[in-house]
């Protein structure tokens, strides 16, 4: 279960199998959507599968968050998403009522989004082989000229941005599926960010990085930029939005908010002197109400990360080894 977590795990299983098996440039870049050149359009082209249990979580469902998964992985390369395939494994004896209600919060999510779910296909397995519904969605979109967003193309000096509270789908997840309860309900974020991203493009095409952090929460997402890239982060401790009731569930279950998995956040390597301006940009959008600087790319300590405590110390933030809430996605 741990090298699917997202972790040091999932990038051994990646890096000495699969890069190896398939090995070529595209795989190369180690990034959530491969971009190349097809026919004179500049495409990228990103697929995921989704087998979160249960399937309905405050906030959302499997549905939504295939589309909204794969749409992000799109929009996290610059690109403005045009066409999903949706692919469907069925468990034997899943009620239709429960198939249909997936189907049609994807064809809500997808209209969001701004997207066509072009094609599909479906598959049923024996009762006992799989767990009510998995969900494998593949997307295409254009990339606009003079836009090149790649974990290598991060800068010391960068501003790190984080587009608004951390840790709201790991937990809510979590909550429904372990039956408990913080005193309020917390609702997954998950949302289509390709609106903000091309708001943010609009701002300047030359953003570095853009990474939405899905399993392994923020915390991945910044290793595998700084390793990416040949850099250290820096991060404030006090800047990072983390939401009460979500700092209050990790206190309880011993959970740190960095590695939480989120659906509808994104974090923005920005050149210093455009990050103002994308700052206030995302703060007007709905999706980025909540940006928040929280650091910056720097030259030392290059492939780590560490956060500046509100004590006045420094601790190593590590890619985590495995997953802390398993099947969140």
């Amino acid at each position: 279960m741990g090298h699917g977590g997202g972790g040091a795990l999932s990038a051994e299983l990646i890096e000495q199998v699969f890069v190896p098996a398939y090995g070529n440039a595209f795989l190369a870049g180690m990034t959530d959507s491969a971009v190349f050149q097809l026919g004179g359009a500049r495409l990228a082209f990103s697929t995921d599968s989704y087998v979160v249990r249960p399937l309905f979580f405050p906030g959302g469902c499997v549905g939504d968050l295939a589309v909204n998964g794969t749409v992000n992985d799109l929009a996290m390369s610059g690109a403005r998403p045009a066409h999903l395939s949706a692919a469907f494994i069925l468990e034997e004896g899943v009620e239709l009522a429960v198939v249909d209600r997936v189907a049609r919060a994807m064809g809500a999510a997808a209209e969001t989004a701004g997207v066509t779910i072009a094609t599909g296909d479906t598959k049923v397995v024996e009762a006992g082989h799989g767990d009510g519904v998995y969900v494998t969605t593949a997307g295409v979109g254009l990339v606009p000229e003079r836009v090149d967003i790649r974990p290598q193309r991060a800068r010391p000096g960068d501003a790190v941005i984080v587009s608004g509270p951390i840790g709201l789908h790991g937990v809510a997840v979590l909550s429904v599926r372990e039956g408990l309860e913080f005193g309020v309900e917390i609702a997954s974020d998950t949302a289509s960010l390709a609106d903000l991203v091309a708001t943010m493009l609009d701002v300047t095409p030359d953003i570095h990085v853009l990474r939405d952090p899905t399993r392994g929460g923020l915390a991945a997402s910044l290793n595998e930029i700084a390793r990416a890239s040949g850099t250290g982060v820096r991060l404030s401790e006090r800047a990072v939005p983390v939401p009460e009731p979500v700092a209050n569930a990790c206190g309880f279950l011993g959970l740190d908010p960095l590695y939480v998995a989120n659906e509808g956040r994104l974090v923005a390597f920005v050149p210093p002197a455009e990050a103002d301006a994308v700052l206030e940009a995302m703060r007007a959008h709905p999706q980025g109400t909540g940006a928040t600087r929280i650091g910056e790319c720097v030259a030392e300590h290059p492939g780590m990360v560490v956060v500046a405590t509100g004590l006045g110390g420094t601790r190593v933030v590590d890619l985590p080894l495995g997953e802390q809430l398993p099947r969140i996605c």
